[in-house]
């Protein structure tokens, strides 16, 4: 009898150990999927980082500190700015990809991304399969803008005599080889004719301090970044991109007034997070964002920089996303644009 009741419970155990695994790892998936919803009911729980490609002082951080400090009195979480320059924006991208896919680490990027594979051969990330777009920040028109001691210029037509004039004595800065600014730049020199020396920067924020010191005589810069100088008289606005002209610089006429009706290029800022980051928490950023744009606060600073809050939802946005990857690899390809 002893002996049958020991067969049977070494018989058992195989089953025993397997029913236990089972449990156990049933008692795992639970507790993951609890908490992966516990974490998007509860986001932000702790700070979060917001990764911006280029240094302080530029078109991105011209809305990114607006925004980290309407999301503080929001959550009662701190954005953390982490400005990480260089290379176009694609050392901050590269930054951004490889970070923990929580919902901890965000990246704001914009039309310089879309630009960069045509630009950048050897790119160790890939904007379209490495992030999940969030939304579309801010949107503003590209702003020709010139230092008024190196250029006498009051208008574009004066602009084009002076340049047509004197070939390749002038220059343009830009935030960095293969940045909007860079293409902008290319573009004009198309669609107009003429040739202007291309000066890359390691970010709009070196680009125009050169440019307000007269180290540099022009740029093709976001209005974003350059409208509190120009408001301030230190550099001169002459054209804004588009067909339409921008209502917080009413005085400024646009590209299509002036003759130049294809020239429609503008700068535009969006929020991205590393793939893999869970959809629930993907959710719950959107939803927190779509609060912040909605706030008096961020649109008056928005309108102020002469720019349009972003009502695309993260499907349409990534649409855009693909579409500009293609526009922009038209404009490489046509202009010859090259890093520098």
């Amino acid at each position: 009898m002893q002996e049958r009741d020991d067969t049977q419970r070494f018989t058992d155990m195989p089953r025993r150990r397997d029913m236990l695994r089972a449990a156990g790892a049933a008692g795992l998936a639970a507790a993951a999927g609890g908490a992966w919803a516990q974490g998007a009911s509860t986001w932000p729980s702790k700070p979060v980082t917001l990764i911006v490609p280029f240094p302080a002082g530029g078109g991105t951080d011209a809305f990114a500190r607006p925004l980290a400090a309407q999301f503080s009195k929001s959550t009662g979480k701190t954005l953390v700015i982490d400005n990480r320059g260089g290379a176009g924006g694609t050392v901050g991208a590269s930054i951004a990809a490889k970070a923990h896919p929580d919902g901890y680490t965000l990246f704001m990027g914009g039309a310089h991304h879309v630009i960069a594979p045509s630009v950048y051969p050897r790119l160790d990330y890939d904007i379209e399969k490495d992030f999940v777009p969030l939304a579309l920040l801010a949107s503003v028109p590209q702003v020709v803008v010139v230092n008024p001691r190196n250029v006498k210029a009051n208008t574009i037509q004066e602009l084009l005599a002076m340049v047509k004039g004197s070939p390749g004595k002038f220059n343009y800065a830009s935030a960095g080889s293969g940045s909007s600014h860079h293409l902008a730049g290319e573009l004009f020199k198309i669609q107009t004719g003429t040739f202007i020396t291309h000066i890359p920067y390691r970010g709009a924020g070196p680009a125009l301090q050169d440019l307000i010191g007269g180290n540099v005589d022009m740029m093709f810069d976001g209005l974003g970044s350059s409208a509190g100088h120009i408001k301030g008289g230190r550099i001169k606005a002459l054209m804004v991109a588009g067909s339409k002209r921008n209502p917080a610089f009413p005085d400024v006429p646009c590209a299509a007034e002036v003759g130049l009706p294809d020239y429609n290029v503008s700068t535009w800022y969006g929020l991205w997070t590393p793939k893999g980051t869970p959809p629930d928490v993907q959710a719950r950023i959107v939803e927190e964002i779509r609060k912040l744009g909605a706030s008096d606060e961020i649109k008056a600073i928005w309108a102020g920089n002469g720019a349009e809050f972003g009502t695309l939802s993260p499907q349409d946005f990534g649409k855009m996303i693909g579409s500009e990857v293609k526009r922009w690899a038209q404009v490489v390809k046509a202009s010859g644009a090259k890093i520098e």
